[in-house]
């Protein structure tokens, strides 16, 4: 085989190996060592640009071109540093009598070298380092074979300068994986990288049958550090608990930093779940010494949540979710303690929940529906008017009660389109009533939360439905409670007085619960007073529940408002509270809350009797 041959051998292990993973040192290698066999030399050697300047050898072909190689960065001289300095090659065919570079040469010639020819590592406008070519006698290298050197070169500086793109390339999918599952300020574990660890926690219990356990830990007053010292202080605080909690978790336990002040602790392998909480004593032991930094000498505390997977049934979100709620019973109870999840409590809290869910969708979807109680005139017994309430029949839990229903809405915020809804309703029911039946029904009570009434422009939301419902204001009867003006007494006065200037009437319901009524009675809008249900109850059985009646209708009377008695549930109270004075009376006794259907029939009923005679519209308000 000639030289050219073993050139283009040479130059085809390069393309091949070009675009694969092979070892940087071992192509080198292997290349100072074939560049013997195909060019008139006796060693070979390749030097790389190193840090701050300096080359540094990484291949050599025996330990003479070893030796010499390292000469650069110690005498600041040689044909290699020129030919990386200028970029073209560097030829001393004889070194007996070179002057440029005489302390390289007289080191060379003592090594019985008589030639080097020094060749860039060159890529586009980059330089890489040297292919140093040496003989042992004097001569030039012929020019084909100066030729053969520089593409060996440049060759060998596209495959370093690739093997290096890669190796960064690798460097960096690894740094943003692990960015991906770590947290930038601790170095932690992330929710990601929990996540994955919990799998694989929860498997293992299962083979195992061992125990493990999520305890959620979060600081007590945090928010405290950064408002006070600022956030850069609180960072470092959280970096200082993530050390501290590291030095007392056990080997194999893993601890990660979900947000904010929130630290999540995963034990597995447990014997009995107390051993967790041994764990979590020694997380607040670890806290109780301050925290010095920057002059000062914080005190930190935790609260610590503790959920176990028993034999890992659990699936991870669960773990987590029901370790969080412990934290936040712990953080209830007072905080810097720990507590195991109260399985009954967060049972409770998942089915207030998926009740919440279910709520939204049921009136989103039209399963929500009104029903009608009566409300009759104290003096004969003849239906003034009816008192919409709310019923929602749920396909598992069936018939939830009103009472269930609005705290969820008034805590989710759901309260005001579910209020919009039943006065909408309520509105367009009245009007097919009136339409049909004239004027059997005067008026419907419409029970609105304080959220409702203290929510921007709910006077104008009332007006609305009844433009959109074509409904007669006077129709419309709208009941509070007294927990109306609680938080805000003049917001609820003029947000009242607007909605009766609109022409509705107001009730003021469960009268005699609260704290205020009697200061508030002759202040605020109301028509009518509503007597709460448990003072009629107590009739007959408390001698003094009559008298705080009887003082209710009198001062109602005087403040020229009508009085309801609600709750009426036998002809005994009926009596009672006809004789005290009531204007008007609402319960069982009297008739059950009916479905729009089923007071159509009894309209119909009282229209054929001729024992009730059924009242005219006399203008009488009447409350729900």
């Amino acid at each position: 085989m000639d030289q050219d041959e073993k050139l283009a051998e040479v130059l085809a292990e390069f393309a091949h190996t070009l675009g694969t993973d092979f070892p940087t040192q071992g192509m080198l290698d292997h290349l100072v060592q074939r560049v013997v066999d195909v060019l008139p030399v006796t060693g070979a050697g390749v030097m790389l640009m190193g840090n701050q300047d300096h080359l540094h050898v990484v291949a050599a072909s025996n330990p003479v071109v070893m030796r010499l190689e390292t000469l650069p960065n110690e005498l600041d001289e040689g044909p290699c540093l020129e030919a990386y300095r200028t970029g073209e090659p560097v030829a001393i065919p004889d070194l007996g009598v070179d002057q440029g570079f005489p302390r390289f040469s007289a080191r060379a010639v003592a090594e019985d070298l008589a030639a080097v020819f020094a060749f860039p590592m060159r890529l586009d406008e980059q330089r890489l380092g040297t292919l140093d070519l040496y003989r042992d006698t004097p001569g030039r290298l012929a020019s084909k074979d100066m030729n053969a050197g520089q593409v060996l070169a440049d060759v060998a500086a596209a495959y370093v300068f690739n093997a290096q793109a890669r190796t960064d390339s690798l460097a960096s999918i690894e740094l943003a994986h692990h960015r991906s599952l770590h947290d930038p300020l601790t170095g932690l574990p992330n929710r990601t990288l929990l996540g994955e660890r919990l799998e694989h926690a929860m498997a293992r219990a299962r083979r195992s049958r061992r125990v493990a356990a999520v305890l959620f830990v979060d600081l007590d007053g945090f928010k405290q550090v950064n408002d006070r010292f600022g956030h850069l202080v609180g960072d470092k605080v959280l970096v200082a608990v993530a050390a501290r909690l590291r030095e007392v978790l056990r080997p194999g336990d893993t601890l990660a930093r979900l947000s904010g002040d929130e630290f999540v602790v995963l034990c597995e392998d447990l014997h009995v779940p107390e051993e967790a909480e041994t764990v979590a004593r020694r997380i607040a032991q670890t806290l109780d010494t301050p925290i010095a930094l920057d002059g000062h000498a914080l005190e930190m505390t935790a609260s610590v949540g503790l959920a176990f997977s028993g034999p890992g049934e659990d699936i991870p979100e669960t773990l987590l979710r029901d370790a969080d709620f412990a934290m936040y019973q712990a953080k209830q109870a007072g905080g810097a303690h720990h507590q195991v999840v109260d399985h009954a409590a967060r049972l409770a809290v998942d089915r207030g929940e998926q009740l919440q869910r279910d709520l939204a969708a049921a009136l989103a979807g039209g399963d929500l529906q009104l029903a009608y109680q009566p409300i009759v005139a104290a003096r004969d017994g003849g239906m003034l008017g009816v008192e919409a309430l709310l019923r929602w029949e749920h396909p598992q839990r069936g018939w939830v009660p009103p009472d269930v229903i609005l705290p969820i809405a008034e805590r989710t915020g759901l309260i005001i389109p579910l209020g919009q809804w039943v006065l909408g309703q309520a509105c367009r029911d009245l009007r097919r009533w009136q339409r049909d039946y004239g004027a059997a029904i005067s008026q419907v009570a419409v029970n609105v939360s304080p959220h409702e009434v203290m929510a921007p422009g709910f006077a104008k939301t009332v007006a609305g439905v009844l433009a959109e419902t074509g409904t007669d204001p006077a129709s419309i009867c709208l009941e509070v409670t007294e927990s109306v003006y609680f938080d805000d007494a003049s917001r609820a006065l003029t947000v009242l007085q607007q909605v009766k200037d609109l022409g509705i009437t107001l009730s003021l319901d469960d009268f005699g619960t609260g704290y205020s009524s009697l200061n508030y009675l002759s202040q605020f809008p109301f028509n009518i007073v509503k007597i709460d249900r448990s003072f009629i109850a107590a009739l007959g059985h408390h001698p003094t529940t009559q008298a705080v009646v009887t003082a209710i209708i009198d001062l109602a009377h005087v403040l020229n408002l009508s009085v309801v008695t609600e709750g009426i549930e036998t002809q005994e109270q009926f009596d009672r509270v006809i004789d005290l004075g009531s204007d008007q009376a609402q319960g069982y006794y009297l008739s059950r809350p009916l479905l729009p259907d089923e007071l159509d029939e009894q309209i119909l009923d009282l229209s054929r009797s001729t024992a009730i005679q059924l009242p005219v519209s006399t203008g009488q308000s009447i409350a729900g």
